[in-house]
């Protein structure tokens, strides 16, 4: 069963065809035992006119991979190499997904259909492809909850659950498998760079430039095509850190192979939220020299930023890209000062002000007396709401805070019924296991999707 791009106004691409030849490898989706619909997120389907599918077309083209119709013919495997934890992997590529689709939405963006789980490809080495339906619930709390709190991110778009028992060595095995369809900016990453430059293909590297600029950035190439990406890629990926960094978010893999050159953030595996703000902080059991904890992303992105400028030097002289490259710290300065002022709820004053605040905001956090989430809300708009459970820690480690932010004024109303809660929304580890213990145990999915729910009220009251 298929449906008619007309039924719902969708505007299918398949543009990605042009740079394919070089790009990607085409695959076919695995055939599942079940496909048992989970999560569908209407929000985003209504975005690009698939929010009219019913149930059973959902699942032809999100859990059998029908395609869609004035779309991709086929799935596509990218290519691609990258840094993994600084080491140099020329081994990888898609390796348990795809990109099913390309859309527009309602603004006339392009986005691709991509899936996490959806069987093996030229790319997958000794893996099975698949995904476990604890790692699918897992991006669907992640995405959701950095959606709310602004940061550009991809969207979970469906959940499938296909009946089949996983085994893995991190986690009690076997588990249930699921498919995940995510929907983004655009797939190709730092890493689709880093292969074209080290396989020698320059002439390739040019297209993918030309396609990045004009489908993904809206742009002509100019006279300096590689400057100009360059330009766009050291500018957004600095308000992605200082996102992560107003967000408490700690992404985990930050390898260049997942660093999206339009700065979308995509791909969380061991993903956390940090209740504190603890610069330490890392999500990743594996990553034991924090190299990509908390209060080292910034840096890791610049890393990964830089790799890219390496390879462009195939299209573009060394010392134009270098003089690209030093403005990041300004720019992530810059949007980090931004960043916490837009979540915190209160309107730029000047540069050094802002800065001075900021500093002041995260030497109170850092004695941990106080959850970055709990203060957000306590102080949403400058003003400290009273009384809080936090009023002894505000008056032992916030000192002096009040009257910083006594001549900020409030960007935002705060007549939204979330903040007369007790508590913040928040995502902190205890609580996604929770979610997926009810799942796990009793099969009870109104836990994610009440999750989900309180999670939109909050992103709501924070728009």
């Amino acid at each position: 069963m298929t449906i008619s791009p007309q039924a719902t106004s969708s505007r299918p691409e398949r543009i990605l065809l042009e740079v394919a030849d070089f790009l990607a490898d085409p695959v076919a989706a695995a055939r599942f035992p079940q496909t048992i619909l989970r999560f569908r997120n209407d929000r985003a389907a209504a975005e690009v006119g698939l929010d009219g599918l019913s149930d059973a077309e959902w699942l032809a083209h999100f859990g059998r991979f029908e395609p869609l119709p004035g779309s991709l013919p086929e799935p596509l495997a990218l290519r691609y190499h990258g840094h993994q934890f600084r080491a140099y992997n020329p081994d990888i590529g898609d390796g348990r997904g795809f990109t099913f689709a390309q859309v527009r939405d309602e603004d006339g963006r392009l986005l691709d259909l991509g899936t996490k789980g959806s069987g093996t490809t030229p790319y997958s080495r000794f893996g099975d492809g698949r995904l476990t339906l604890k790692g699918g619930v897992r991006e669907i709390l992640a995405t959701e909850m950095l959606e709310a709190l602004g940061v550009r991110t991809s969207r979970s778009f469906s959940l499938v659950e296909t009946g089949e028992a996983l085994h893995r060595g991190d986690e009690p095995s076997p588990t249930r498998s699921a498919v995940l369809v995510r929907l983004s900016h655009g797939h190709i990453r730092i890493g689709s760079f880093q292969r074209l430059a080290t396989l020698g293909q320059p002439a390739e590297m040019a297209r993918l430039v030309a396609y990045v600029l004009e489908q993904l950035y809206g742009e002509q190439p100019g006279e300096a095509p590689a400057l100009q990406l360059l330009e766009h890629v050291v500018a957004g990926t600095a308000r992605l850190a200082a996102s992560y960094m107003a967000a408490g978010f700690v992404h985990g893999v930050l390898n260049s192979d997942n660093i999206n050159v339009t700065a979308e953030s995509f791909d969380y595996g061991p993903w956390r939220f940090t209740p504190f703000w603890d610069t330490g902080f890392t999500a990743a059991y594996f990553d034991a020299q924090g190299l990509y904890a908390f209060g080292r992303q910034a840096q890791a992105i610049h890393w990964d930023v830089v790799q890219l400028a390496i390879a462009l030097t195939k299209l573009a002289d060394v010392e134009a890209l270098g003089a690209i490259l030093d403005a990041f710290p300004a720019l992530y300065e810059q949007a980090h000062a931004a960043a916490m002022l837009a979540r915190l709820g209160v309107t730029p004053r000047g540069e050094a002000e802002d800065l001075a605040l900021v500093q002041a905001i995260e030497e109170s956090l850092t004695p941990g007396s106080v959850t970055i989430d709990r203060f957000f809300f306590d102080w949403a708009g400058g003003r400290r709401r009273a009384p809080s459970p936090a009023d002894d820690a505000y008056a032992a480690d916030f000192a002096g805070l009040e009257a910083l932010l006594a001549p900020y004024a409030p960007s935002r109303r705060l007549d939204h019924a979330y903040w007369s809660d007790a508590e913040p929304c928040s995502m902190h580890i205890a609580e996604v296991e929770a979610i997926w213990s009810a799942i796990d145990r009793d099969d009870d999915w109104a836990p994610l999707h009440a999750k989900v729910a309180a999670i939109r009220r909050m992103g709501e009251a924070l728009a």
